[in-house]
Parts: C-alpha cells; structure tokens; sequence
C-alpha cells in the first residue's frame, strides 16, 4: 500500500452535491451518501485517520462527522485555513503532508490540493482545480460515491 496515513476531505461538492436546500422557516439540508460512510470506515479499518475541512459552519456537518467517525473536523476554514488546518494535523500526527490525501472541489481547496501528496477531486469539480498536476479525476460526481472512490482506489494501491 502506499504511504497515505490521513484522508481529508471536503463537504460541499464532495461529500454533498453542492446544492443547499433551505424550507421556508430557513431550515438548511444536505444530502450526502451512504457509500461515502462506508469509506470513512474502510479507511478506519485500513489505519488512515480521517478528517473533513470545510468553509461553512453547520450543525449538519458536525453530525454527518460523528455519525462516519471522522477523527478530525475543522469548519469555517477559509483563505488559507484549510492548508493551515492540515498542517496541524500533519504535526500532530507527526507526518507530512506527503502522507496526506484530499479530494476537493472548488477555488477554496486549490491551495491545499496542490500542498497535499494525493489530491483528488470529483468529476464535476471546477476545472481550475481539474488543471492541478497530477490530480486524480475521479469518475464519481460529488455527492454520488467520489469520497468512496477515493478511499477505494488508495486501498487498492
């Protein structure tokens, strides 16, 4: 296998479709997907600490990380935070960010993908972040598997 020992991930685009449902009483909902549980748990069972880092800030997520057991989470992590959040954990866990693998989506992930050993992003990520070197494109879309198949193919290798 290769030298992975922590999986981050992002939320919006990535865990979810990216839509943002909201009821007329401001009620907010996400729709994520079971396959992508189940990578949190594959990895678990594989010894890759896992963590999601995301710009927003909802209750939502904080109990979709419980409920897949992410040993990290860090919301409202903007401009420059994302990096900044995994370097900590990096140091934490007394790894590099060589080590570390994320699949993310958007503007707001560019910087840490391009720090990361393994970046990964969805089939319908933006395209700025599809032109990373050595990006993995994943088939699956956001919110349909692509964390699952990611956690997969690092399995796999």
């Amino acid at each position: 296998m290769n030298d992975i020992k922590l999986f981050l991930t992002d939320v919006d685009g990535v865990l979810t479709d990216g839509s943002m449902y909201y009821t007329e009483s401001g009620d907010e909902f996400k729709r994520f997907h079971t396959y992508d549980g189940m990578a949190f748990e594959l990895l678990r069972n594989a010894g890759i600490k896992t963590g999601i880092i995301t710009s927003e800030n909802t209750q939502i997520v904080v109990r979709r990380a419980a409920k897949m057991k992410a040993d990290y989470l860090f919301q409202g992590k903007r401009d420059g935070g994302k990096l900044a959040v995994a370097e900590q954990i990096c140091a934490e866990m007394g790894i590099t960010l060589s080590e570390v693998a994320y699949v993310g989506d958007d503007i707001n992930c560019l910087e840490l993908l391009k720090a990361v050993g393994l970046p990964a992003c969805p089939a319908n990520a933006r395209a700025s972040v599809k032109k990373i070197p050595n990006i993995l494109l994943l088939q699956s879309r956001g919110g349909d598997g692509a964390v699952r198949e990611f956690a997969e193919w690092i399995l796999a290798q």
